[in-house]
């Protein structure tokens, strides 16, 4: 499996051969370099690492100093490893966007919007209590009841509630490749990614 780091840039629209209008999103993809090649013999399994977006020296560790400059190149912020390159990669070699051609289909993986702690309205959807009929003034949102009776007499596992939403990761599967820039680094793909603008991304082919 192929794949690319990158930032997602905002929402736009094309239009097709076909006059029909096509919600994209913009993803700042690449370049990456490759900072790591692992092997069946000498790490248990095949992968490769590669390194996205600048960091400034002062803020890096020494032992990955050390790690960069074994693959010949500044502190990056952002290593992920893809196991199955489809192609295979050296040392110091670099990952662009070409890696992707238009019409290519492809899953996109990203940490989606951290929304706090939300009711269950908002987190899972619930109806509420509807119209405000026989004195509920104040219960428009409430989640209702939550257990059975004096068995178990208790709240089950799993019971859809109140709690912590969203920043979780969460992946597009299957989207079109409509675009590439290769000049600026682009890649346009339809539908929506999760994510906030600038947040990272992982483009697996």
């Amino acid at each position: 499996m192929s794949g690319i780091i990158g930032k997602k840039v905002g929402m736009t629209s094309i239009f097709d051969a076909e006059g029909k209008n096509i919600p994209c999103t913009v993803i700042e993809a690449g370049p990456c370099v490759v900072t790591q090649v692992k092997t069946v013999e000498t790490d248990g399994y095949a992968a490769v690492q590669l390194a996205y977006d600048e960091k400034k020296e002062k803020n890096t560790t020494a032992a990955l100093k050390g790690h960069f400059a074994k693959a010949g190149t500044s502190p990056k912020r952002k290593l992920v490893e893809f196991k199955y390159f489809e192609s295979e990669k050296s040392l110091g070699e670099v990952v662009d966007v070409t890696l992707f051609v238009e019409g290519d289909y492809v899953d996109v993986v990203g940490t989606s919007k951290g929304k706090g702690f939300q009711g269950v309205v908002k987190r899972h959807g619930f109806g509420g209590v509807g119209m405000q009929t026989h004195g509920q003034h104040n219960r428009m949102r409430a989640p209702g009841s939550l257990g059975a009776s004096s068995f178990p007499s208790r709240v089950f596992k799993g019971m859809r509630m109140a709690g912590r939403t969203g920043g979780s990761r969460v992946k597009i599967q299957n989207l079109q490749v409509v675009k590439v820039f290769a000049e600026q680094n682009l890649l346009v793909v339809s539908g929506s990614i999760p994510g906030a603008k600038g947040s990272y991304v992982l483009i697996e082919k």
